[in-house]
């Protein structure tokens, strides 16, 4: 399995679980979401479009424009097997995502010691950010100075990398500078040809550009953790094939909850039998 669309194809054919025309996309619903952490410049406008499978959802967030809220009433209770076939990429990622958590889902990996469950604390956005990417950070082994490209920037996260040792290389489409005011630039290809390792976001799923990040990193060798909660389970299927680890974080996301919420931590020795 080398592309996102091998795999696609792959579930379409049955070769991963049953046949996705036998299955029916109960729900599919959109978010719009907006976050301004205390203390920063930068409000973070996020859009998820989610599908619910059986006991699993799958989600993955777009770029303003490219889905309307019409999808709801649009793809609701259509079979699965149409939704990854004919829908728009973001829509057919969280149908792939829905369908992968649903032929294993990440508690369960859990419980097989594929995955290990991180327990973010109840608390304000802040206190649970910085869990969530401590946890992320956590999945690097690097040595100190080492460049780590970040492909979709957190601020957050930015600082616990530099707590881990590392040296950002931060690069994102729609943010200029960091909130310490870093320019983060929009040319992916030069981080990572720069980066002794790369974290990048589960967005990569929908903006096209993982497939290309995980050749880069296979053919150079260099680490990829992925920190995903668009397509947490399809970046699983790449465990051992480029992804070198995996902060899997499935909905409903930390953001949305002040409660304990569980994110699942994978890594590449673990990948047997994915």
């Amino acid at each position: 399995m080398t592309t996102v669309d091998e795999l696609l194809g792959a579930v379409l054919a049955a070769e991963h679980g049953p046949c996705p025309s036998t299955l029916t996309a109960t729900s599919v619903f959109w978010i719009h979401h907006g976050t301004r952490l205390a203390g920063g410049e930068v409000t973070y406008l996020n859009q998820y479009v989610l599908v619910r499978l059986g006991g699993s959802f799958g989600g993955c967030a777009f770029e303003a424009g490219e889905i309307d809220p019409a999808i709801c009433r649009d793809a609701s209770g259509t079979s699965l097997d149409v939704l990854l076939r004919d829908g728009p990429r973001p829509l057919r990622m969280a149908a792939l995502d829905a369908y992968l958590a649903e032929t294993l889902p990440h508690r369960d990996a859990a419980r097989s010691s594929w995955a290990e469950p991180v327990t973010l604390p109840a608390g304000p956005p802040e206190v649970r950010a910085r869990a969530r990417d401590a946890a992320i950070a956590g999945l690097l082994d690097i040595e100190d100075g080492a460049r780590v490209a970040l492909i979709g920037v957190v601020n957050p996260l930015l600082a616990a990398i530099r707590e881990r040792g590392g040296t950002p290389l931060p690069c994102d489409l729609n943010l200029r500078t960091t909130q310490w005011g870093e320019p983060v630039t929009d040319d992916m290809h030069a981080v990572l040809d720069a980066a002794d390792a790369v974290v990048a976001t589960g967005m990569t799923l929908s903006n096209g550009s993982f497939d290309t990040i995980v050749a880069h990193c296979r053919e150079r060798g260099v680490p990829l953790v992925v920190y995903a909660q668009s397509g947490s389970a399809v970046a699983r299927a790449f465990l051992g094939a480029g992804v070198t680890a995996l902060s899997a974080e499935p909905f409903p996301f930390s953001q949305f909850s002040a409660e304990e919420t569980v994110l699942y931590r994978y890594r590449q020795r673990a990948a047997s039998g994915s």
